[in-house]
């Protein structure tokens, strides 16, 4: 099998990320599937530790977080994420390589007659099987691994990890995941396990109150990171930041000073976070969590598209803020970072996200708007989005293209202003890659793939 024939294989399964899931019940999501398909390849999972990651925000950065200290440390280390940038093959990856073409091809066609002799499997639980058992063969150290969508009934969850992590909770995904926080932290705290360390960012009481209980009924040890760990932002500039964390109820070993690589007054939280993850397991005997490896680890984190900056003078930024709240975290950061600069928005959107509130964060700091559509199913239409910004007493330029969205607002650069790409992952990739092709760069994860659409 060729690596697009693969591709388009997968493609052809259930594929939730591309059509509206109408159900996310036990009925439609069922994780003994799942189990009966790593069964046939003879359950790889249980071959190495995991570490498991969900939340609405930061669950990304968190990870690439832990797996950059897991390889500072020495380990073999897996890392498995949903969604990609620029190829399907940046989901499997280990020590930061994505899989490669013919390895993903040749694990397509091996597992085919599995997949076949199970009902219904999806293309994340067949890409999750393949991740599972690539780790595995590779003899990876340790597996940080991402929950695609929820928690509870998310393919992922079959693991039983070393500590649950859960970052920042908010409203989104709401018809699936639920209409309140409570709700959704129930989704999200489906990943807690029996007596495993869960570690929690801060969170809004309703969903503190949820994670807490489910916490104390499966007797899993619970950190809070703003309660038992505390940050503080010490300095910042284009290339990284500095903060000091210290754990609240006694002196720890990972007291201290830490140099981030990632940018973003969000980053500070996610890194304390991986912080007192580290140090959960340092304690519990883990010996390669060391304090050495963490700050080395923080120090070279690598995670494209997240506040990440294309040029610094005038400042060209693009960053995967797709709801609410992540759109105001991205807001202030762009306040604190670039203090005198109004921005030239480029904006595209998923058809199922809230984007009247993303734009009422982001708005207000730009002088002109284009709207977009990425390559992705779901966007929504660039007309629809031009009339949430028109609702909010903004005028906004439609046009189709991505790239032609970049070169006209960079065209329209001065003194004073920067651009500003964001509202969905998919839009990000598609103006990343545009901007590689436009300047001549190599991508950090190498050349993207035509995918099958």
């Amino acid at each position: 099998m060729e690596y697009h024939d693969a591709l388009r294989y997968l493609y052809g399964l259930i594929d939730y990320e591309k059509r509206r899931i109408e159900n996310y019940t036990p009925r439609e999501f069922k994780l003994e599937r799942v189990e009966q398909f790593l069964e046939k390849l003879g359950n790889p999972h249980h071959s190495y530790p995991t570490l498991h990651i969900a939340g609405t925000k930061g669950k990304g950065s968190v990870s690439a977080m832990l797996a950059s200290i897991a390889r500072a440390a020495g380990l073999r280390t897996a890392l498995y994420i949903s969604p990609h940038l620029h190829t399907y093959r940046e989901r499997i990856q280990i020590d930061g390589e994505p899989i490669a073409r013919e390895t993903l091809a040749d694990l397509v066609a091996e597992v085919r007659p599995a997949v076949e002799g199970v009902e219904g499997l999806t293309l994340f639980e067949v890409t999750t099987g393949i991740a599972f058992l690539y780790f595995a063969r590779q003899h990876v150290d340790i597996g940080v691994i991402e929950v695609g969508l929820g928690g509870r009934l998310d393919a992922t969850n079959v693991i039983t990890p070393e500590v649950s992590i859960i970052t920042s909770l908010s409203l989104d995904h709401t018809r699936l995941l639920g209409n309140t926080l409570a709700e959704i932290a129930r989704e999200k705290g489906g990943i807690i396990k029996p007596g495993v360390p869960v570690v929690s960012a801060p969170q809004k009481p309703e969903a503190m109150a949820v994670l807490e209980a489910i916490a104390a009924e499966r007797a899993a040890p619970l950190t809070v990171v703003g309660q038992d760990w505390a940050w503080e932002a010490l300095q910042h500039d284009l290339e990284r930041q500095t903060i000091t964390v210290r754990r609240t109820h006694a002196p720890s070993a990972f007291d201290g000073v830490y140099t981030l690589s990632l940018l973003g007054d969000f980053q500070q939280e996610n890194a304390t976070v991986a912080i007192a993850t580290a140090a959960g397991l340092y304690e519990n005997g883990l010996a390669w969590a060391t304090p050495a490896a963490v700050h080395d680890g923080l120090a070279q984190t690598q995670w494209p598209g997240r506040m990440e900056i294309l040029q610094r003078e005038p400042p060209v930024v693009i960053d995967c803020a797709h709801n609410p709240y992540s759109a105001e975290t991205l807001a202030h950061s762009l306040k604190t970072w670039f203090p005198d600069t109004r921005w030239l928005l480029v904006f595209g959107a998923s058809s199922d996200k809230d984007v009247s509130h993303v734009l009422e964060a982001l708005l207000p700091l730009c002088e002109r708007v284009w709207v977009t559509r990425s390559y992705h199913p779901r966007s929504s239409a660039p007309e629809a989005l031009a009339a949430h910004c028109a609702a909010l007493g903004k005028q906004a330029d439609i046009m189709p293209e991505p790239s032609h969205a970049l070169a006209a607002a960079l065209e329209h650069l001065k003194p004073g202003l920067g651009v500003i790409t964001t509202g969905s992952v998919f839009l990000v990739a598609d103006v990343r890659a545009a901007w590689a092709h436009q300047k001549g760069l190599s991508l950090p994860l190498g050349d993207w793939d035509d995918e099958p659409w």
